[in-house]
């Protein structure tokens, strides 16, 4: 596969100019440090998972440091947490100087902790995930955004698996003690087979035979690195009762497809998940799109104890919004509009977004035209996927 540009670049290049440091975060293998390398060639570089690099910056940091001629990257950082610790100095010494020091890391909750106790103001903070469709036509449900699955899609079932294993491995260890890795493997397969579904800790703790709070750490895990994306219920009131837990994603849709045992274009069709995955794959999309952009992660979705669901609503500029129906059909019929349409209904009622502009679509797997859009019912339209993704994403 060749180079992909990777439309986050805009946002680094922006960052490079004006901190000393950026903090990239993001998944095993999305493309961080490829990244850096190609924005930055003169970089030194330097892998925090390698023993000796660590052993060395172990034994003398402030040598270590010393010996280093910035702009330098350091890999996977969060092995060696205290090296904010001796950065912070160092920046603070020059504050003028930008673009000196390129950190990244796949754990995120433990990047975090430290970068606001030891950088704040010091660091400009960005996560890269795989790549979007925008980026690479070749992303698909099936296959996800991983850039080596894309380059090499026949080898994809024994990537996920390497992919899995380098992840309990390495990743999962080194944040909980996490002793029955086998359970954990059998985990991730229960969360896959829950994609799409609003968060139930009782249910996985069950199955597993676990505690609740056993399965919150473990659910945290997941997310801190990158595996599951979790999408918020929107809590305005809007005279209703609603739910408040949210929906869980494998963020991924190619790990998902992997992890629910789905190798082929021809399974994924008959699959009974393909509603979920669809969803799953818009919804990462529709993020990619606001971090590539260095704009907020701003996802929600509505569901009351009525019954009344609608898979997303995104914030737009100026106050407004986007309701997003998503249904893994080819031919969009107007009964797939009805909950739009009352939340709509609901939402024009409530003097709160009296000043709000909401726009609605319904977002189905293509006909002949990919980019053909028609409308549904008032005020509601149907779009293709990929020209959803393309035109109205943002």
């Amino acid at each position: 596969m060749k180079n992909v540009d990777r439309t986050i670049a805009k946002q680094v290049r922006l960052a490079a100019s004006a901190f000393p440091a950026i903090v990239l975060t993001g998944p095993r293998r999305s493309g961080k440090t490829w990244l850096l390398k190609k924005l930055f060639p003169t970089a030194k570089y330097f892998l925090f998972e390698d023993p000796d690099v660590i052993d060395r910056f172990s034994r003398d940091p402030q040598g270590f440091l010393d010996a280093i001629k910035a702009p330098a990257i350091f890999d996977e950082i969060q092995h060696v947490p205290q090296v904010f610790n001796y950065l912070r100095s160092r920046i603070d010494k020059y504050p003028r100087r930008t673009a000196q020091w390129f950190l990244t890391g796949s754990q995120e909750s433990a990047l975090m902790q430290n970068v606001t106790e030891s950088m704040a103001g010091r660091a400009a903070i960005l996560q890269l995930l795989p790549l979007s469709h925008n980026e690479s036509p070749k992303a698909s449900i099936l296959l996800g955004g991983y850039p080596e699955v894309l380059a090499r899609p026949k080898t994809a079932t024994l990537w996920f698996a390497s992919y899995i294993q380098s992840y309990l491995e390495k990743d999962v260890r080194a944040i909980s003690a996490v002793q029955d890795v086998a359970k954990f493997r059998r985990f991730m397969a229960l969360v896959a087979a829950r994609h799409g579904q609003i968060v139930n800790k009782s249910n996985l703790a069950a199955a597993l035979g676990m505690s609740v709070p056993g399965i919150g750490l473990w659910l945290d895990i997941l997310e801190a690195t990158g595996i599951i994306l979790l999408v918020q219920p929107y809590f305005h009131n809007l005279g209703k009762r609603l739910i408040k837990s949210p929906k869980l994603y494998i963020a991924d849709s190619g790990l998902a497809c992997h992890l629910l045992g789905i190798d082929t274009a021809a399974e994924l069709q008959k699959s009974p998940f393909l509603g979920a995955l669809f969803e799953g794959f818009i919804a990462a999309e529709i993020v990619k799109a606001q971090l590539n952009a260095g704009l907020r992660r701003e996802l929600y979705f509505f569901r009351d104890q009525q019954g009344l669901e609608v898979d997303f609503i995104v914030p737009k500029k100026g106050g407004n919004f986007q309701l997003v129906e998503i249904k893994a059909s080819k031919t969009p019929l107007p009964d797939m509009a009805k909950p739009m349409q009352r939340l709509m209904t609901t939402w024009a009622a409530d003097p709160t977004f009296k000043h709000s502009k909401l726009d609605a679509v319904l977002v189905h797997q293509p006909k002949a035209d990919p980019l053909h859009s028609t409308a549904l019912v008032p005020g509601i339209r149907a779009i293709s996927w990929q020209h959803y993704i393309a035109n109205e994403i943002l």
